[in-house]
Parts: structure tokens; sequence; C-alpha cells
């Protein structure tokens, strides 16, 4: 039966977060037909053997790390390898998550009912946008914006159309980071809106694979992205900014996270005890 949603990640030596990632897709709650696509940048941690055995996962294994003196350099670009992905999605729908997030149960299906909704009621809708959080660092969950008000995705649902029309991500113009925001700024350009999924929660893990984080482009990226959009909006120090809501995770996700990295255990603890500190301060001052 051909997949109504095609799931896309892009993954590289994170085996332990990628099969928790995976699990938490798995029981979502999915009720409509749908398909795991992961791009793997050449991992040498046992991911690929893991992957390979996954009968209900699509791998595409592609090597993109290369030495430059001492330090791993990325050959190709993120956009490049998620459209990789994208492109070979069959489903009308597409929902991009990292390897490094945990969904909340019943993620999926609110974040694809809602586009069902608003397609249906004739809004030109291009991709639904999840609430997210680094955890543990921050309590409130948020959604992306660009120039003030502008949401963008960065772990959500978009429409496969929508992509096809703007020509998928720009592989070209960034290496790694701020392509997401471009994406949808160029689907608003053609119309289309990106709205936020009130229900849908994921949990990200920002505190693992410093060494990999570090290798990427990040200041080029932004400069780039800068001189590309400043000519359409005011430009501020608050260009990329967010949607932030309250949400208490009463199914206890975030304890995936914990149980899967001795270093994000490590800084929980320490927020609980700088926050308990904290509120002692506070308590003294009255």
């Amino acid at each position: 039966m051909k997949p109504l949603i095609s799931i896309v990640l892009g993954s590289y030596n994170r085996s332990k977060f990628l099969k928790e990632a995976i699990k938490s897709i798995r029981n979502n709650g999915i009720k409509v037909p749908y398909e795991i696509i992961v791009v793997d940048g050449g991992s040498t941690d046992g991911s690929i053997k893991w992957l390979t055995k996954q009968l209900d996962i699509l791998t595409i294994v592609q090597h993109n790390r290369i030495m430059v003196n001492g330090v791993s350099r990325i050959k190709k670009s993120w956009g490049y390898f998620m459209n990789l992905g994208f492109k070979s999605a069959k489903g009308k729908y597409i929902l991009m998550i990292s390897d490094d997030c945990v969904l909340h149960p019943k993620a999926i299906m609110n974040g694809y009912e809602l586009f069902e909704k608003e397609l249906t009621n004739g809004r030109k809708i291009g991709a639904v946008a999840f609430y997210w959080r680094d955890f543990p660092m921050q309590e409130k969950y948020r959604v992306g914006l660009a120039f003030g008000n502008k949401m963008f995705v960065n772990h959500g649902i978009y429409l496969r159309k929508a992509l096809e029309e703007v020509g998928w991500i720009d592989e070209d113009y960034y290496r790694f980071y701020h392509a997401d925001a471009d994406l949808c700024l160029r689907m608003w350009r053609k119309g289309y809106e990106t709205i936020d999924s009130p229900n849908s929660y994921v949990e990200h893990s920002v505190h693992i694979s410093r060494k990999v984080r570090r290798s990427n482009p990040d200041k080029e990226d932004w400069e780039k992205y800068l001189k590309r959009w400043s000519k359409f909006f005011n430009y501020s120090k608050n260009t990329i900014n967010c949607k932030e809501k309250e949400y208490f995770d009463h199914q206890f996700v975030y304890r995936i996270l914990i149980r899967t990295s001795l270093r994000i255990r490590l800084l929980y603890y320490i927020n609980k005890i700088y926050n308990l500190n904290k509120l002692k301060k506070l308590y003294k001052k009255k």
C-alpha cells in the first residue's frame, strides 16, 4: 500500500539515539500507511549494520566525512542528504525529524490531521511545525520564527507537492545550517503558509556529538542566509526567534533521553540542583 506519510531522518554516528527515535515513530500511534527513510552519512558506530536489519526502514548510505588537517569535514551539504530522502519519499506528506529526537505519543497523527483539515478548508499550507525543546536545558517548547513572524520547521511535516514546487531544499547555497528556515521562506514566496501543530511535541538532545556539530559551518551559512533574505525584511538581532509554549510532559518522554546518555543525565541533575538553589535564593529574599 502506498504510504501517506514518509518519515525522513538524517543520521551519523548516533546509534543509541537513532534507535530511540525510530522506536518513538513505531510507537507513535500512526493510523495511516507510512514509511521510514534514513539517510546515513557513513556511520562507523554500528548504525548501518542495525539499519540494514530493519525491514520497515529504507536505508540510504552516502559516506560524507573526510579528514582535513585532522578535522572531520562534510563533503556534501545537509540539504543534499535530506533531498536524497525527500525525493525518494512516496507519501503525500514528508515528516522530518532528527536522529537525536524522540517524538511524544500521537505527535504525528495530530500534525497530519491538522494538515488534512486545513487543506480541506482551502488554506494553502506548505508545512506544519512541531513544538520541540533542547532537553534538559529548556523547559518550554518552541517553534522557529524567521524575521519576526515567518514560521519554519525544525521538526515537522511538509507537503511534498510544495517541496517539489520550490525545488526542494537548497543544497548548493548552504552547507548545513539555516537551510530549513530558508526552505519555508521559499515556500512562503510561493504562497504557502507554515503553521504550528499545538499538540505535536518533540524532545531534542542537543548536547551530543559535539565534535560533529563543531565541524558544521554555522557562521558562513548565517551570513548567506542574511544576504538572501534581508532584502525582503528588516534585519535585527532577532532575525531568528521563536514562539514558545508550556506543556507538561505527563508521559515522561524525556526519561528516554536520560536513559540513553550519561551526559544528558548529568546535565539534567545539574539543572535540577541549579533551579532548586535559585528558588531557595528567591525564598530568602522574600
